[in-house]
């Protein structure tokens, strides 16, 4: 095998984003033979957080690892779950004393993948620590030149900033939090794969996976509302990025859109 495949799948929203995941996901990996599948999970609870069992039945489905982002601690049952499961990692930057990691080392068929999950600090909570800096730390100790790198940022400057930061040194960097795909998707000097955000598997006729009434009303009243995740059906939006496996440099990132 000269080469392999990652698949990652964006944003994963409520019932409808788990549900969009389970019905496509065979196909996905009959069709695109991954080597290793990732998924973004932090809005896997109906739309804020995860579960253990949530967690759990990702894994079951096949994905490899799940990555976090801002609302990782959301419900409050997964710290100890994190400090038990290496493979479901929350943004590195966030303060030390939370319980989990930003990083874990993935193995098979002779590649050792390491995936990276950082966070964004422009218009997200500002008590983050430098993620170019921690980049910069982690890439510096990695033994392994195969890196795939999840940055859950708001700014789209930030995130392309990030992946100019890491050219040529990460396999990967893709952007999740948005929920919004974007079609910028490229191999950077270097042969890093960048997109700035992958988009969300969750409902399809909704606001960024919300109930689009409940958000039309906050838009135009200017009252807060709760946010529900839209009862619709869903739509799995990902990536699939081609790797060398001998230099771990990116050949090729595709975008994926899948209606469930």
């Amino acid at each position: 095998m000269a080469d392999y495949r990652i698949l990652f799948l964006g944003d994963i929203v409520g019932e409808p984003g788990r549900r969009a995941v389970e019905n496509r996901l065979p196909h996905l990996m009959s069709r695109l033979d991954p080597l290793f599948v990732i998924a973004n999970g932090e809005n896997a609870a109906a739309g804020i957080g995860i579960t253990p069992k949530i967690a759990d039945e990702f894994f079951a489905m096949g994905i490899d690892v799940i990555t976090l982002g801002n609302h990782a601690f959301n419900k409050r049952e997964i710290g100890p779950y994190l400090k038990d499961n290496p493979n479901i990692i929350r943004p590195g930057n966030f303060s030390a004393r939370l319980p989990g990691s930003g990083q874990t080392v993935f193995e098979r068929s002779g590649v050792r993948l390491a995936v990276w999950n950082l966070s964004g600090r422009v218009e997200m909570d500002p008590v983050y620590d430098d993620p170019f800096k921690m980049a910069d730390d982690w890439l510096e100790a990695a033994d392994t030149n195969h890196i795939f790198l999840d940055f859950h940022a708001e700014a789209t400057s930030e995130k392309i900033a990030m992946g100019y930061h890491v050219s040529g040194r990460a396999s990967a960097v893709v952007g999740t939090h948005t929920h919004v795909t974007t079609a910028d998707e490229a191999i950077l000097d270097g042969g890093t794969a960048y997109i700035t955000d992958v988009g969300m598997c969750g409902p399809r006729k909704s606001i960024l996976g919300m109930n689009r009434d409940l958000i039309l009303r906050r838009f135009r009243g200017g009252l807060p509302e709760r946010f529900e995740v839209a009862n619709e059906s869903g739509v799995l939006c990902g990536v699939v990025v081609r790797v060398e496996k001998t230099s771990g440099r990116a050949l090729q990132i595709e975008r994926i859109r899948e209606e469930a």
